[in-house]
Protein backbone atom coordinates (compact mmCIF):
# COMPACT_ATOMS: atom_id res chain seq x y z
CA UNK A 1 0.00 0.00 0.00
CA UNK A 2 2.77 2.25 1.03
CA UNK A 3 4.74 1.71 -2.13
CA UNK A 4 1.11 2.03 -4.22
CA UNK A 5 0.91 5.42 -2.26
CA UNK A 6 4.47 6.97 -3.23
CA UNK A 7 3.59 5.79 -6.96
CA UNK A 8 0.68 7.71 -6.92
CA UNK A 9 1.90 10.84 -5.44
CA UNK A 10 4.55 10.97 -8.09
CA UNK A 11 2.00 10.81 -10.85
CA UNK A 12 0.05 13.25 -9.21
CA UNK A 13 3.21 15.33 -8.93
CA UNK A 14 4.66 14.62 -13.09
CA UNK A 15 1.16 15.76 -14.35
CA UNK A 16 1.18 18.98 -12.57
CA UNK A 17 4.22 19.56 -14.20
CA UNK A 18 2.77 20.80 -17.56
CA UNK A 19 3.47 23.39 -20.76
CA UNK A 20 1.32 26.28 -18.75
CA UNK A 21 3.85 25.72 -15.87
CA UNK A 22 6.72 26.29 -18.07
CA UNK A 23 5.04 29.17 -19.66
CA UNK A 24 4.42 30.86 -16.32
CA UNK A 25 7.58 30.21 -15.23
CA UNK A 26 9.41 32.36 -18.22
CA UNK A 27 6.78 34.77 -18.23
CA UNK A 28 6.07 34.08 -21.51
CA UNK A 29 4.13 37.44 -22.51
CA UNK A 30 6.60 39.30 -20.71
CA UNK A 31 9.17 37.97 -22.86
CA UNK A 32 7.33 38.16 -26.06
CA UNK A 33 7.23 42.15 -25.42
CA UNK A 34 11.63 41.89 -25.37
CA UNK A 35 11.12 39.99 -28.58
CA UNK A 36 8.78 42.14 -29.87
CA UNK A 37 10.99 45.45 -29.16
CA UNK A 38 14.15 43.44 -30.23
CA UNK A 39 12.85 43.13 -33.63
CA UNK A 40 11.90 46.64 -33.94
CA UNK A 41 15.35 47.51 -33.10
CA UNK A 42 16.85 45.00 -35.93
CA UNK A 43 13.99 46.08 -38.20
CA UNK A 44 14.86 50.00 -37.95
CA UNK A 45 18.30 49.62 -37.64
CA UNK A 46 17.95 47.89 -41.61
CA UNK A 47 15.82 51.09 -42.27
CA UNK A 48 18.65 53.70 -41.32
CA UNK A 49 20.70 51.84 -43.76
CA UNK A 50 18.49 51.24 -46.68
CA UNK A 51 19.64 47.67 -46.90
CA UNK A 52 18.09 44.39 -47.25
CA UNK A 53 16.89 42.64 -44.11
CA UNK A 54 18.45 39.56 -43.03
CA UNK A 55 16.11 37.50 -42.58
CA UNK A 56 17.98 34.61 -41.45
CA UNK A 57 19.93 37.15 -39.12
CA UNK A 58 16.30 38.02 -37.49
CA UNK A 59 15.56 34.05 -36.95
CA UNK A 60 18.82 34.02 -34.94
CA UNK A 61 18.26 37.27 -33.29
CA UNK A 62 14.95 36.36 -32.12
CA UNK A 63 16.43 32.73 -30.83
CA UNK A 64 18.71 34.23 -28.94
CA UNK A 65 16.39 37.15 -27.15
CA UNK A 66 14.01 34.53 -26.32
CA UNK A 67 16.28 32.10 -24.79
CA UNK A 68 17.48 35.49 -22.98
CA UNK A 69 14.52 36.80 -21.85
CA UNK A 70 13.23 33.35 -20.62
CA UNK A 71 16.25 32.83 -18.26
CA UNK A 72 15.58 36.20 -16.46
CA UNK A 73 12.20 35.11 -15.86
CA UNK A 74 13.32 31.93 -14.31
CA UNK A 75 16.14 33.63 -12.61
CA UNK A 76 13.47 36.29 -11.04
CA UNK A 77 11.02 33.71 -10.01
CA UNK A 78 13.96 31.37 -8.58
CA UNK A 79 14.43 34.52 -5.74
CA UNK A 80 11.28 35.61 -5.43
CA UNK A 81 10.10 32.24 -4.58
CA UNK A 82 8.69 33.24 -0.75
CA UNK A 83 7.44 36.99 -1.85
CA UNK A 84 5.55 35.31 -4.78
CA UNK A 85 3.77 32.92 -2.35
CA UNK A 86 2.51 35.62 -0.48
CA UNK A 87 0.58 37.64 -2.52
CA UNK A 88 -2.78 36.28 -4.42
CA UNK A 89 -1.50 37.07 -8.04
CA UNK A 90 1.62 35.43 -8.24
CA UNK A 91 0.93 32.27 -5.86
CA UNK A 92 -0.13 30.26 -8.48
CA UNK A 93 3.42 30.55 -10.16
CA UNK A 94 5.35 27.32 -10.70
CA UNK A 95 7.83 27.51 -7.94
CA UNK A 96 5.40 28.99 -4.74
CA UNK A 97 2.75 26.29 -6.16
CA UNK A 98 5.83 23.46 -5.80
CA UNK A 99 4.77 22.42 -9.54
CA UNK A 100 8.08 22.56 -10.31
CA UNK A 101 11.43 21.75 -8.18
CA UNK A 102 13.44 25.17 -7.41
CA UNK A 103 16.74 23.34 -8.71
CA UNK A 104 14.82 22.02 -11.97
CA UNK A 105 14.23 25.91 -12.48
CA UNK A 106 17.96 26.91 -11.31
CA UNK A 107 18.91 24.06 -14.22
CA UNK A 108 16.56 25.44 -16.77
CA UNK A 109 17.40 29.15 -15.98
CA UNK A 110 21.49 28.83 -16.73
CA UNK A 111 20.78 26.37 -20.19
CA UNK A 112 18.29 29.38 -21.46
CA UNK A 113 20.72 31.88 -20.32
CA UNK A 114 23.64 29.90 -22.22
CA UNK A 115 22.09 29.38 -24.86
CA UNK A 116 20.70 32.91 -25.83
CA UNK A 117 23.83 34.53 -24.86
CA UNK A 118 26.17 32.16 -27.27
CA UNK A 119 23.77 31.87 -29.57
CA UNK A 120 23.66 35.91 -30.33
CA UNK A 121 27.64 36.28 -30.20
CA UNK A 122 28.17 32.95 -32.30
CA UNK A 123 25.49 33.43 -35.08
CA UNK A 124 24.34 37.35 -35.10
CA UNK A 125 27.15 39.76 -33.30
CA UNK A 126 29.23 40.00 -30.22
CA UNK A 127 27.37 43.46 -28.92
CA UNK A 128 23.95 41.80 -29.35
CA UNK A 129 25.22 39.30 -26.72
CA UNK A 130 26.87 41.88 -24.79
CA UNK A 131 23.88 44.04 -24.34
CA UNK A 132 21.64 40.75 -23.71
CA UNK A 133 24.38 39.57 -20.99
CA UNK A 134 23.86 42.85 -19.44
CA UNK A 135 20.30 42.91 -19.59
CA UNK A 136 20.25 40.19 -17.69
CA UNK A 137 22.92 41.16 -15.02
CA UNK A 138 21.04 43.56 -14.23
CA UNK A 139 17.14 42.26 -14.05
CA UNK A 140 18.98 39.54 -12.25
CA UNK A 141 21.74 41.18 -9.93
CA UNK A 142 20.73 44.73 -9.34
CA UNK A 143 16.72 44.89 -9.86
CA UNK A 144 15.45 41.85 -7.96
CA UNK A 145 17.29 42.30 -4.57
CA UNK A 146 16.85 46.24 -5.24
CA UNK A 147 12.71 45.06 -5.18
CA UNK A 148 13.04 44.51 -1.35
CA UNK A 149 15.31 47.49 -0.78
CA UNK A 150 14.11 50.79 -2.49
CA UNK A 151 11.72 52.04 -4.33
CA UNK A 152 13.88 53.11 -7.07
CA UNK A 153 13.87 49.66 -8.05
CA UNK A 154 11.10 50.78 -10.85
CA UNK A 155 13.84 52.73 -12.85
CA UNK A 156 16.47 49.75 -12.34
CA UNK A 157 14.51 47.48 -14.07
CA UNK A 158 13.19 50.04 -16.71
CA UNK A 159 16.70 49.87 -17.61
CA UNK A 160 16.59 46.39 -17.92
CA UNK A 161 13.35 46.71 -19.97
CA UNK A 162 14.52 48.87 -22.35
CA UNK A 163 17.65 47.02 -23.58
CA UNK A 164 16.26 44.74 -26.15
CA UNK A 165 15.87 47.73 -28.48
CA UNK A 166 19.80 47.77 -28.65
CA UNK A 167 19.83 44.08 -29.00
CA UNK A 168 18.54 43.98 -32.30
CA UNK A 169 20.16 47.12 -33.06
CA UNK A 170 23.49 45.82 -33.28
CA UNK A 171 22.17 42.77 -34.46
CA UNK A 172 21.41 44.15 -37.47
CA UNK A 173 24.61 45.88 -37.59
CA UNK A 174 23.44 49.27 -36.65
CA UNK A 175 26.23 51.87 -35.48
CA UNK A 176 25.34 51.83 -31.40
CA UNK A 177 27.17 55.90 -31.25
CA UNK A 178 24.27 57.53 -32.58
CA UNK A 179 21.08 59.42 -31.56
CA UNK A 180 18.50 56.56 -32.69
CA UNK A 181 19.01 53.40 -30.51
CA UNK A 182 19.05 55.75 -27.66
CA UNK A 183 15.70 57.14 -28.61
CA UNK A 184 14.68 53.36 -29.11
CA UNK A 185 15.96 52.97 -25.54
CA UNK A 186 14.64 56.13 -24.17
CA UNK A 187 11.27 55.34 -25.43
CA UNK A 188 11.11 52.13 -23.74
CA UNK A 189 12.60 53.52 -20.72
CA UNK A 190 10.32 56.32 -20.24
CA UNK A 191 7.39 54.16 -21.40
CA UNK A 192 7.27 51.47 -18.74
CA UNK A 193 7.66 54.19 -15.66
CA UNK A 194 4.29 55.35 -15.60
CA UNK A 195 3.13 51.57 -16.92
CA UNK A 196 4.60 50.64 -13.34
CA UNK A 197 3.45 53.44 -11.37
CA UNK A 198 0.25 52.38 -12.23
CA UNK A 199 0.66 48.82 -11.48
CA UNK A 200 2.19 50.21 -8.18
CA UNK A 201 -0.82 51.95 -7.31
CA UNK A 202 -3.58 49.24 -8.39
CA UNK A 203 -1.38 46.61 -6.50
CA UNK A 204 0.23 48.66 -3.54
CA UNK A 205 -1.73 46.52 -0.79
CA UNK A 206 -0.04 43.31 -1.90
CA UNK A 207 3.14 44.72 -2.62
CA UNK A 208 3.19 46.45 0.74
CA UNK A 209 2.09 42.92 2.43
CA UNK A 210 4.37 40.54 0.27
CA UNK A 211 7.93 42.58 1.43
CA UNK A 212 8.45 45.13 -2.02
CA UNK A 213 9.46 48.29 -1.21
CA UNK A 214 7.85 50.34 -4.37
CA UNK A 215 7.17 53.91 -4.61
CA UNK A 216 3.61 53.35 -3.50
CA UNK A 217 4.53 52.26 -0.29
CA UNK A 218 3.07 54.32 2.90
CA UNK A 219 1.78 56.96 0.29
CA UNK A 220 -1.27 56.96 1.98
CA UNK A 221 -2.79 59.88 0.22
CA UNK A 222 -1.77 58.70 -3.55
CA UNK A 223 -0.04 61.99 -3.81
CA UNK A 224 3.45 61.02 -4.81
CA UNK A 225 2.16 57.99 -7.01
CA UNK A 226 0.16 60.21 -9.25
CA UNK A 227 2.69 62.85 -9.20
CA UNK A 228 5.37 60.39 -10.92
CA UNK A 229 2.98 59.55 -13.27
CA UNK A 230 2.56 62.85 -14.40
CA UNK A 231 5.74 63.88 -13.93
CA UNK A 232 7.19 60.42 -16.39
CA UNK A 233 4.29 61.40 -18.67
CA UNK A 234 5.58 64.83 -19.74
CA UNK A 235 9.65 63.22 -19.95
CA UNK A 236 8.19 60.85 -22.52
CA UNK A 237 6.36 63.91 -24.65
CA UNK A 238 9.94 65.61 -24.63
CA UNK A 239 11.75 63.14 -25.36
CA UNK A 240 9.31 62.11 -28.38
CA UNK A 241 10.20 66.36 -29.44
CA UNK A 242 13.90 65.15 -30.06
CA UNK A 243 12.97 63.17 -33.51
CA UNK A 244 12.02 66.95 -34.69
CA UNK A 245 16.02 67.92 -33.91
CA UNK A 246 17.62 65.14 -35.82
CA UNK A 247 15.13 64.36 -38.75
CA UNK A 248 15.11 60.44 -38.16
CA UNK A 249 11.51 60.65 -38.14
CA UNK A 250 8.75 61.84 -40.57
CA UNK A 251 7.47 65.10 -38.87
CA UNK A 252 4.02 63.76 -39.71
CA UNK A 253 4.84 60.24 -37.65
CA UNK A 254 6.50 62.16 -34.45
CA UNK A 255 3.10 64.73 -34.07
CA UNK A 256 1.33 61.42 -34.51
CA UNK A 257 3.54 60.05 -31.65
CA UNK A 258 3.46 63.28 -29.30
CA UNK A 259 -0.49 63.19 -29.62
CA UNK A 260 -0.76 59.47 -28.28
CA UNK A 261 1.52 60.11 -25.52
CA UNK A 262 -0.51 63.42 -25.05
CA UNK A 263 -3.14 61.19 -24.23
CA UNK A 264 -1.11 58.82 -21.51
CA UNK A 265 -0.53 62.19 -19.92
CA UNK A 266 -4.25 63.47 -19.56
CA UNK A 267 -4.93 59.86 -18.22
CA UNK A 268 -2.24 60.57 -15.85
CA UNK A 269 -3.54 63.94 -14.99
CA UNK A 270 -7.11 62.16 -14.44
CA UNK A 271 -5.53 59.69 -12.02
CA UNK A 272 -2.99 62.81 -10.15
CA UNK A 273 -6.69 64.26 -9.26
CA UNK A 274 -8.76 61.71 -8.05
CA UNK A 275 -5.72 59.17 -7.04
CA UNK A 276 -8.91 55.98 -7.65
CA UNK A 277 -7.73 53.00 -8.42
CA UNK A 278 -9.94 52.71 -11.41
CA UNK A 279 -8.30 55.66 -13.14
CA UNK A 280 -4.91 53.93 -12.50
CA UNK A 281 -6.33 50.92 -14.40
CA UNK A 282 -7.13 53.36 -16.99
CA UNK A 283 -4.10 54.72 -17.14
CA UNK A 284 -2.19 51.37 -17.27
CA UNK A 285 -4.19 50.10 -19.84
CA UNK A 286 -3.45 52.99 -22.24
CA UNK A 287 -0.28 52.46 -21.82
CA UNK A 288 -0.56 48.98 -23.33
CA UNK A 289 -1.95 50.65 -26.39
CA UNK A 290 0.47 53.70 -26.40
CA UNK A 291 3.65 51.05 -26.81
CA UNK A 292 2.78 49.30 -30.16
CA UNK A 293 1.05 52.50 -31.65
CA UNK A 294 4.27 54.04 -30.71
CA UNK A 295 6.45 51.51 -32.24
CA UNK A 296 4.27 51.25 -35.27
CA UNK A 297 4.18 55.19 -35.95
CA UNK A 298 8.27 55.22 -35.21
CA UNK A 299 8.37 52.12 -37.65
CA UNK A 300 6.56 53.76 -40.58
CA UNK A 301 7.66 57.05 -40.28
CA UNK A 302 11.40 56.31 -39.85
CA UNK A 303 14.14 57.95 -42.35
CA UNK A 304 16.60 56.01 -44.07
CA UNK A 305 19.88 57.82 -43.54
CA UNK A 306 21.49 57.05 -47.13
Amino acid sequence: MEGSNMTESSTIAERRFTRSDILLLTKARLSLLVIVTTIFGYLLAVKSTGSAIGWWGLIHTVIGSAFAAAAASVFNQLMEIDIDARMARTADRPLPAKKIQPAVAFIIGWIFAACGIVHLGVKVDPRASAFAATTLFIYMFIYTPMKRRSGFNTIIGAISGALPPLIGWTAAGGEILKVEPWFLFGLLFLWQLPHFVAINWMYRKEYEDAGFMMWSNGDESGSRTSFLGVFFSILLILLLMTPLLFTFVKTWAVIAMILASGVMFKYAVVFSKSRLRQDARRLFLYTLIFLPVALILSFLGWNSQN
